[in-house]
């Protein structure tokens, strides 16, 4: 399925790119989030008009993106959570606890953004953990798990 790409978008194209994608990728993500639209003629030329308009939105959005990740980059936030005298939790760490700390320490960072490689946090200590902010902008933070023990 051909479509044309509204924003740019990791590992298919960028803003503007004509994309052969599977069509189920474009039904089920791409045109439900308008991150895409039908690569039809009257959709292309449509697109050609707007070109401008969408590129300024994504220089916003980049721009946002670089101060947000000025403001982060190398925060350390705290969570306390029960553990063992080993050191290893009863539960783990996953993004939506990650995001309450940031809520609570003063900064908006949404679960999606939150990247973490290799699963939810099972240890005490400080686990680096990236936030992606935007296609191109990627933060790196700090999450110091401290255990509180039964």
């Amino acid at each position: 399925m051909q479509v044309i790409l509204l924003e740019k978008i990791d590992k298919v194209g960028l803003l503007g790119d004509l994309v052969d994608v599977k069509a189920g990728f474009a039904r089920n993500f791409l045109l439900p989030q308008g991150k895409a639209e039908m690569a039809t003629p009257t959709n292309v030329e449509a697109f050609q008009q707007r070109r401008a308009e969408l590129e300024k939105q994504q220089a916003q959005a980049l721009a946002e993106a670089n101060s947000r990740k000025s403001t982060l980059d190398g925060m350390m936030i705290s969570i306390t959570s029960r553990a063992g005298t080993e050191g290893k939790l009863f539960g783990s760490i996953g993004t939506e606890e990650i995001r309450i700390a940031f809520e609570a320490a003063g900064q908006t960072v949404e679960k999606k953004e939150i990247r973490l490689p290799e699963g939810p946090l099972r240890n005490v200590g400080e686990h680096p953990v990236v936030l992606h902010l935007h296609a191109d902008v990627d933060s790196q933070v700090v999450v110091n798990v401290v255990g509180e023990e039964v």
